[in-house]
């Protein structure tokens, strides 16, 4: 477009004729103006006349110069109406690139455009700050780490990794040395126990003596729980000396040392098969004693014996309104005195005289009366057999048929898991267990005959009969099965407890019977009620034996 105005201007001033298509518009006459009629404009020649004649005839001077201003008038004027012209030309052609402009661009478009471009400034500046933000936390949490880091990881929460321990397998070897390991490790606490109970039981009366006095002295001016602080400083620091190589042996009681078995190497399957029943014996005598405590405390809290029960009630109570009376210094001396008197009198005294502390040691009266729950369990059945047992005998009067005996009866009516007594063992309808061993010893039947694992050692029931002696065993598949074992109590030649390791405390957990069938003796083992099945299967041997041929060799 400023290209084309400067065409225009080059060209010089155009007239009407070179614009045809502009309409004229004369200039309004000066004498008409009126409010109601417009002014006729002024045509050219008019003002012609004007210039020729302004003053109408004058000297010929001044009709000179009057020419001369009329040419210069209309040459002004020309050059106006041109410029007016150009103007309206450029504003034509201005007016014309405007509709190009707005035709060749869509300002809708232009307009989302700016929209979308200030959105991604806007975007872009909070990102920005974003970032700046990141950078200084990021410092921030930089400086934090390498100043306090150390001590911020300590307070980390993990969840706890749940490790499996890898477990030993079993060995005789291995078993028989943690066993050794535990009586060491357990010897400094059995040794204090037995000084303690050795100064309970005035053993040494100058020893005991002097430490009632000693304590009674420092209980009495408040010094019980100092003595005690530095009786263990003083325990430490000649266990510090012993550690140095200084030789310092005191105690009440003597130790007695017992005589170190050096240990077997080659052990045969059946002495290792005893050691783990013997450790089993124990580990099991062991629980038994723990779970009895366990349940006599939670009896004693449970109101299972509301008698026992009720005493600890109201030396609670008692314990409860004394502290809140008395103040706690008085409290502090008042249980030293009592608990020296009580270790070093009372209980002597009690010890000493046993139908004295079964009378007046109330301590020693509860808990001895607190049942367990195998005890609960046989009162409550003993209970409900002694209400029962007289239905119990009338109906069953009634539903013995006639002409059978109640012997009969239980004989016929016997049977295993797996199916009747006799058809498993192959025997007389009248063979039926004793009494004593309805229900069999589990126990596991070791053959030294057998090479093979399997027929070595074999898990099962044990069971006594009249005439014969009956293992089951647990895998066999069937009844009549190959892996029972029946033996005629007329063909023992001999019969004897058995105990594998000569070491091992007790007697073993054993019964071994010969037989001339077998070259090496059968050991029936890991029998828990060994003792009662041996006087069943020798009460019932002796009886046979007595009748037909003199009794085999014994040993009890």
């Amino acid at each position: 477009m400023l290209k084309r105005l400067d065409k225009i201007r080059f060209r010089g001033p155009r007239t009407r004729d070179d614009f045809p298509d502009l309409a004229e518009s004369p200039p309004a006459s000066d004498n008409e103006c009126s409010d109601d009629v417009q002014p006729k404009p002024r045509t050219v020649r008019d003002t012609e006349d004007l210039l020729r004649d302004p003053a109408g005839s004058g000297s010929p001077t001044m009709a000179a110069n009057n020419q001369d201003f009329q040419r210069s008038e209309s040459d002004r004027l020309n050059e106006v109406k041109g410029h007016l012209e150009i103007a309206l030309l450029e504003k034509h052609f201005l007016q014309e690139e405007l509709r190009k402009l707005r035709e060749e661009t869509n300002v809708d478009s232009l307009r989302q455009e700016l929209d979308r471009e200030r959105s991604k400034r806007l975007e872009l500046e909070q990102k920005m700050n974003e970032q700046q933000k990141e950078v200084w936390s990021s410092r921030l949490q930089k400086w934090l780490h390498e100043r306090f880091g150390v001590y911020i990881e300590d307070f980390r929460f993990q969840p706890e990794e749940s490790t499996v321990e890898a477990e030993e397998p079993l060995s005789a070897k291995r078993l028989t040395e943690n066993m050794r390991r535990l009586k060491r490790g357990a010897r400094p606490v059995t040794n204090f126990l037995r000084n303690l109970s050795a100064l309970s039981n005035w053993h040494s009366v100058y020893t005991s003596a002097i430490a009632f006095i000693i304590y009674m002295y420092a209980a009495w001016h408040g010094w019980a729980v100092p003595m005690l602080l530095f009786l263990a400083i003083l325990r430490l620091s000649l266990n510090y000396l012993i550690a140095r190589g200084w030789r310092i042996q005191w105690s009440i009681v003597p130790e007695v040392s017992e005589p170190m078995e050096p240990p077997k190497e080659d052990l045969t399957v059946s002495e290792k098969f005893q050691l783990v029943l013997d450790v089993a014996q124990k580990a099991q005598n062991l629980f038994g004693k723990m779970a009895d405590v366990l349940e006599k405390i939670k009896n004693l809290f449970m109101w299972v014996q509301p008698e026992s029960t009720r005493k600890l009630y109201i030396c609670l109570w008692v314990a409860f309104i004394t502290s809140c009376v008395l103040p706690y210094k008085l409290m502090g001396f008042m249980i030293g005195l009592y608990g020296g008197i009580k270790f070093f009198i009372i209980d002597f005294l009690f010890k000493s005289c046993p139908k004295l502390r079964d009378k007046y040691d109330t301590p020693h009266i509860v808990w001895n009366s607190l049942p367990t729950d195998p005890q609960l369990k046989e009162r409550i059945n003993a209970t409900v057999s002694r209400r029962v047992q007289p239905v119990v005998s009338r109906s069953s009067l009634s539903t013995v048929p006639c002409g059978v005996s109640r012997e009969e009866e239980a004989g016929r009516s016997h049977s295993t898991k797996k199916g009747a007594f006799h058809e498993i063992f192959n025997l007389q309808e009248s063979e039926r267990p004793l009494a004593v061993c309805e229900n069999g010893w589990r126990c596991c039947l070791i053959n030294r005959d057998r090479k093979m694992p399997t027929d070595y050692i074999r898990n099962g029931v044990l069971y006594v009969t009249e005439n014969y002696l009956c293992f089951e065993s647990s895998s066999s598949k069937s009844s009549s099965s190959k892996k029972n074992k029946v033996i005629k109590l007329m063909d023992i030649t001999d019969i004897q407890k058995y105990k594998v390791l000569s070491v091992l405390p007790g007697s073993g957990m054993g019964i071994s019977i010969a037989t001339p069938s077998t070259q090496k003796p059968l050991v029936f083992g890991a029998m828990i009620h060994r003792d009662e099945a041996f006087e069943a299967i020798f009460t019932q041997y002796m009886k046979i034996v007595t009748t037909t041929k003199p009794p085999a060799t014994t040993e009890l």
